[in-house]
């Protein structure tokens, strides 16, 4: 059990990453971070995600929620920013790491590849 000091500090955090942790804001994040001054148009992110805009809306409403991303309504159009420099880091340094995991990934596919059939299917010959 965790401190009860220190309790709500981890879950910050892990809302942090509750609100990382659907494929579509993924995407949506690496768009942000590629993007000039790390900011899109919501009509960028519609195009760039193909997703519907109803769908879009509630991934951005999470981001917000957990505090990544930040919005400015102008007129009529809304454009979305990385709420921290550090977000870029962040899907910087889970790229590495499954970069590094699809290596070993691979590399393992390749030596299961070199071995003798029967190896493969739990030592049952085929």
């Amino acid at each position: 059990m965790l401190p009860s000091a220190q309790a709500p500090l981890y879950e910050i955090k892990a809302n942090l990453f509750k609100g990382l942790a659907h494929p579509a804001r993924i995407r949506i994040l690496e768009l942000l971070a590629a993007a000039p001054q790390e900011t899109a148009a919501v009509s960028y992110l519609l195009a760039e995600t193909g997703l519907e805009a109803s769908h879009l809306s509630q991934h951005l409403a999470t981001l917000r929620k957990h505090k990544v991303v930040t919005s400015v309504r102008t007129a009529n159009a809304v454009t979305y920013r990385l709420a921290h420099p550090g977000i870029s880091q962040l899907l910087a340094i889970a790229r590495t790491f499954l970069l590094d995991n699809l290596a070993d990934s691979n590399e393992q596919l390749r030596l299961a590849q070199q071995l003798p059939a029967g190896h493969l299917a739990g030592g049952a010959a085929s």
